[in-house]
């Protein structure tokens, strides 16, 4: 970025320390004169306005993480080995919620039998969930994030140019393409006459592509992006692993859509770190429309308030138990809220997602079981 010198300022040095600051003519050039009593220093200077600090075009490589490189998270090394690039891009540290998401619909379908058979059908179904699909997600949306990584996230492999447009297209085009595939190959073993598994798949893949992709982008509003987001992440991999055992029922797409809120509440979590590029690329995130403090509010809200409705749900219908153990697994999630997420939504993101989220996805796996077993 270019600056427009301003007129110079010339220090003076001396054993005389308090000497005013004066100024001299615009650009003398730096000289230096020295007598027995005094140094005199004259030099360009530019106003501290005009100079905008640049976002490095890496990240320091010592104080990079393999790690949490491998798992695609912020503090990430540099790295050049295109497949560790390649899986970075698919972020890993994504896929136990739709992995898990798959366990749920499964324990709810009550079909599900602990033999070699099923498990494998799981498995498969976790495959395309996480790394095909939820890979072929998060990379798209990397790719069309990068003029926001670069004010963000700089370093990051697209914007920093470690990996090729034609390399991150191919990869994109892999992942969905093995994802569908795999919930093609489902259907056909699940004995379906219709292909829900892969339908569910084309949707989901569908929504991610609107989600990331213009003219629609969804993530520009913070209401209906965040919400496909938690859709994405609670209701798609449900849906897909209690059809794949048994029978989506409408009352547990209306269960899930409901739980979608709370993931709509997670979803805003990661929306603080990128304020800054957010509000430069025009993007409406919660925290950018409303302001971090009400936009934390609104995040616990989501959360607390979502599961608290779930937990009158399985009372009203008979499952006092079940709602009992939802409810205590939201205490800790409110004591880690007011702990780390509302004193610092950004300083304390992963220290409160790492303690809150097991209780909020152990809910999840709880409310599965009380729709599997009659009242």
């Amino acid at each position: 970025m270019a600056s427009v010198p301003n007129p110079v300022s010339s220090v003076r040095l001396s054993n005389i320390i308090n000497n005013p600051l004066r100024n001299s003519s615009p650009l003398t050039p730096i000289s230096l004169s020295l007598t027995r009593r005094r140094l005199t220093i004259r030099a360009t200077e530019t106003d501290a306005n005009e100079v905008k600090p640049q976002a490095p075009d890496k990240a320091p490589a010592k104080s990079g993480s393999s790690f949490n490189q491998i798992l695609g998270i912020k503090g990430a090394r540099q790295e050049t080995d295109i497949w560790k690039i390649r899986v970075q891009l698919t972020k890993p540290v994504t896929w136990p919620p739709l992995v898990w998401g798959v366990v749920c619909g499964a324990a709810a379908s009550g079909n599900f039998h602990w033999s070699v058979e099923d498990v494998a059908k799981s498995i498969v179904c976790m495959l395309m969930s996480g790394p095909c699909l939820t890979g072929y997600t998060q990379t798209l949306n990397d790719w069309y994030d990068r003029e926001i990584d670069a004010i963000n996230e700089p370093y990051r492999p697209i914007p920093s140019g470690a990996i090729s447009k034609n390399e991150v297209i191919t990869q994109i085009w892999v992942l969905l393409l093995g994802g569908l595939g795999l919930a093609g190959l489902l259907d056909v073993w699940a004995g379906h006459n219709f292909p829900i598994v892969f339908y569910l798949a084309v949707g989901g893949s569908l929504l991610s592509y609107i989600y990331s992709a213009p003219p629609l982008k969804l993530k520009q509003n913070g209401w209906v992006g965040n919400f496909a987001l938690g859709a994405s992440y609670i209701s798609l991999p449900w849906w897909a692993g209690q059809a794949l055992f048994g029978t989506l029922t409408p009352d547990i797409i209306v269960l899930t859509l409901l739980y979608s809120i709370a993931g709509l509440g997670i979803a805003i979590v990661n929306d603080f770190k990128s304020v800054e590029g957010d509000r430069a690329m025009g993007l409406q995130s919660l925290p950018v429309a409303f302001g971090s403090e009400t936009a934390k509010w609104i995040c616990v809200g989501a959360i607390d308030i979502t599961q608290l409705s779930v937990a009158g749900y399985l009372l009203g219908a008979g499952k006092p138990y079940y709602a009992l153990a939802l409810l205590g697994l939201i205490i800790p999630q409110v004591f880690f809220q007011f702990k780390y997420f509302l004193k610092d939504p950004v300083k304390y993101d992963v220290k409160y997602q790492a303690s809150a989220q097991p209780f909020l996805i152990l809910g999840l796996l709880v409310t599965a079981l009380a729709t599997s077993h009659p009242s």
